[in-house]
């Protein structure tokens, strides 16, 4: 985009004919390009569609024809009110030019002053709309440079995130559609208490977006939990929980260590760390890793808290089958006010429908199923002490540690 304006700027002049060949208009003919109409041929919709002028002159002592009203028109109208518009006079009174002012007026302009007065007054509206009119282009340009760059950031980070949650599939025993369900449900459940007393503040459009952005990084600790804990198929044992409970604490270490290479705080990395280290505590303070309940557990954690449960108890696992929707259903209101925000609890309630769509079209394929089995057999092939025949089906719960 050229940010000059027009070497020649256009002037409209609303005034009776033979306007245009007054002495004023001529001595304006070398420095614009000047078209005289009159008043009543003026069609501001018709003139919004071509381009529109610089600069209005407007005759003041129109016969028949308030100016001042014409006037206020003018520098009020949606189409024309950032179009200066100079009043042109006969009238010296002073109560004459107060009224131009007051109807609008940028300048008002005696026609019984020297010629080079009145075309020097014109001119410098004239050299001010020009400044205002690079101003605003150059304001565009930048602005679409500021968008440019932005949508580059985000790009970038969304590159980021696909990288490190790519990262941790390929070690955990879910696949990739657990992050896209569980993402999903998580906006879901942000947009049905964005209006809530309790959540709205939280729960801007911007938050939300970052939410969504950020949930795949919630089990991002899990790339530092052993093959041997990870990959089994069953229950695990006190010592293997106490490690595999360290996936929140490794989860936002990593996190803050990003950071610390950026050298910056990221909106959306705070976010995610926030969902990685708190996802498992609990509404009564019986979670990890810190114990916290009530209020005292992040927004971002508790919705990703009962995203996460709900889909660990709907999805197939290489080791089990999943359980039917309305068993995930009772489980999560058995779990209100103890695992889970008793308010996010009852905007889930309204959500059962959305929850199954959401499942039905991120489902698991056999093809996905079958790839992750692959994977596993090399893996614990590879890992020794991994026990991945085992038999034992965990529990809900322990399905989304």
């Amino acid at each position: 985009m050229d940010i000059y304006p027009p070497l020649k700027p256009s002037v409209l002049l609303l005034a009776e004919p033979p306007a245009d060949r007054s002495p004023l208009a001529q001595a304006l003919q070398p420095l614009c390009t000047l078209k005289a109409i009159a008043p009543s041929a003026l069609d501001i919709p018709r003139l919004a569609n071509g381009a529109l002028p610089d600069l209005i002159l407007l005759d003041g002592d129109l016969p028949g024809t308030d100016s001042h009203s014409l006037c206020l028109r003018l520098t009020q109208g949606s189409v024309t009110q950032r179009i200066p518009v100079i009043m042109l006079s006969r009238q010296l009174a002073t109560a004459d030019e107060l009224r131009g002012f007051e109807s609008g007026a940028i300048d008002y302009i005696a026609l019984s002053a020297p010629l080079a007065i009145q075309v020097a007054r014109v001119k410098a509206q004239l050299a001010r709309q020009a400044g205002g009119t690079v101003l605003s282009h150059v304001n565009q340009l930048l602005e679409q440079d500021i968008l440019r760059r932005s949508q580059q950031v985000r790009a970038t980070q969304d590159v980021a995130i696909v990288a490190l949650t790519a990262m941790a599939e390929t070690r955990d025993t879910e696949t990739g559609n657990h992050i896209r369900r569980t993402q999903h449900y998580v906006r879901a459940l942000s947009r049905q208490l964005q209006q809530h007393p309790r959540f709205a503040a939280f729960l801007t459009d911007s938050n939300i977006d970052m939410l969504f952005r950020s949930a795949p990084l919630h089990d991002i600790g899990k790339v530092g939990i052993p093959d041997r804990i990870l990959l089994k198929p069953g229950r695990f044992d006190a010592d293997e929980m106490a490690i595999m409970k360290t996936h929140t604490t490794l989860g936002r270490d990593m996190i803050e260590h990003a950071e610390q290479l950026i050298g910056a705080k990221v909106d959306f990395l705070t976010m995610a760390k926030e969902i990685a280290y708190a996802h498992q505590e609990k509404w009564d303070g019986s979670g990890y890793p810190l114990g916290l309940c009530g209020d005292a557990i992040p927004i971002s954690a508790r919705l990703m808290a009962l995203a996460d449960v709900y889909d660990a108890i709907i999805s197939r696992r290489v080791y089990k089958e999943g359980m039917p929707h309305a068993t995930a259903v009772n489980i999560i209101v058995q779990g209100r006010g103890q695992h889970f925000d008793p308010d996010i609890v009852d905007a889930f309630m309204d959500l059962l429908d959305e929850f199954q769509d959401i499942a039905q079209r991120f489902a698991d394929s056999d093809e996905d199923m079958q790839k992750k089995q692959d994977y596993l057999e090399v893996a614990t092939a590879l890992s020794p002490g991994t026990a991945a025949t085992s038999t034992s089906t965990p529990t809900p719960t322990a399905a989304a540690s």
